[in-house]
């Protein structure tokens, strides 16, 4: 890593935790190739990913053996826009008018669908008795913003007016993301704030992108360190936002870390690995709700990589990190 005459950055990276390094290492000598990430190779990409995605939907039994009741509404999108997919997960013999968490899911803006990423999150849904409803947005490059936070907040004022019939409390949702889809989750808040909308209850954020500007001291700091290093992280911006990323007149609801106010977001749940290159702007938005007056709970796992928890679930730190926000959840729903 080279750095500017005068840049305090320190040049070694955060180790990552022990057997994190091993999960790592395998995944790397199985994909020598994969971390490089560019526009001629996302519809290679994307249909290895379909054919995986099709070849699991064979097999997956959405209801988890009875444990849920599903619906699969297509919701009206903006104007002019297609209908939304959504994935409306219930907990059999959950009672009426429990909480709900909206989620989007991640996939760097331009991948992913409602389907995924959902294990983790569905067993939450479970243990709390909670309906899932997970918004199936467009994808970019194809649809730039604002067509994934245009449809995530469509597809949530739907919910909140079909809150009855969905047998959810429309005081008691909150919205939760992994990565690209943190950052849609902290674009809702933000939008609900001053546009309109329910009132979340909270917004449970797991290592999102929040800053289009990708040069944070962590940014710097681990790059090549691991897969979702400051190239992967600055591709995923661009393909949202095109030449427009880096720019002064970024909108807050693209990249939430370019929001002048946190003040009047609902509490909120942020955590981060500290060996990960979104180490930084996840701390330095914390600090910002904090100094606005919010609440927040921040986790920084020690050696922790983006999505640590999903590529070596059984690990320690993994563990931690799902029972701190479970956690979290609990107290929250407990008190409100």
């Amino acid at each position: 890593m080279d750095l500017e005459p005068g840049n305090t950055v320190p040049a070694v990276p955060v180790p990552l935790d022990v057997e994190l390094r091993v999960v790592y290492e395998a995944y790397l000598a199985e994909e020598p190739d994969a971390a490089p990430m560019s526009f001629e190779k996302l519809s290679a990409i994307r249909a290895e990913a379909d054919a995986a995605g099709e070849a699991h939907e064979e097999h997956e039994d959405l209801s988890h053996g009875g444990r849920f009741t599903v619906f699969q509404p297509s919701v009206p999108g903006p104007d002019g826009a297609p209908g939304i997919p959504l994935l409306v997960c219930t907990p059999s013999g959950a009672p009426a008018a429990r909480p709900a968490l909206y989620f989007t899911h991640g996939g760097g803006f331009y991948g992913g669908d409602h389907r995924t990423g959902l294990d983790q999150i569905l067993e939450t849904a479970e243990r709390f008795g909670a309906t899932l409803i997970s918004v199936g947005y467009r994808l970019a490059p194809e649809h730039p913003y604002p067509a994934q936070i245009n449809d995530a907040y469509a597809g949530l004022l739907w919910v909140a007016d079909h809150a009855d019939e969905l047998g959810i409390d429309s005081e008691r949702i909150v919205v939760t993301g992994f990565s690209a889809g943190g950052a849609l989750s902290a674009a809702l808040a933000l939008t609900v704030r001053d546009k309109g909308g329910p009132r979340l209850l909270g917004q449970l954020l797991m290592a999102p992108l929040l800053d289009d500007r990708n040069d944070s001291a962590s940014a710097l700091q681990m790059d090549d360190v691991e897969l979702f290093d400051r190239s992967r992280n600055g591709f995923a911006w661009s393909s949202l936002l095109g030449d427009a990323r880096g720019a002064a007149d970024v909108p807050q609801y693209a990249a939430p870390a370019r929001a002048t106010d946190l003040a009047g977001l609902p509490p909120t749940f942020l955590d981060v690995g500290s060996a990960e290159c979104l180490r930084d702007e996840v701390l330095a938005y914390a600090d910002r709700i904090w100094q606005a007056g919010g609440e927040a709970e921040l986790h920084v796992w020690p050696g922790g990589i983006h999505g640590f928890d999903r590529k070596a679930p059984e690990a320690r730190i993994s563990k931690a990190a799902v029972a701190a926000r479970r956690n979290w959840l609990e107290h929250l729903l407990a008190t409100n």
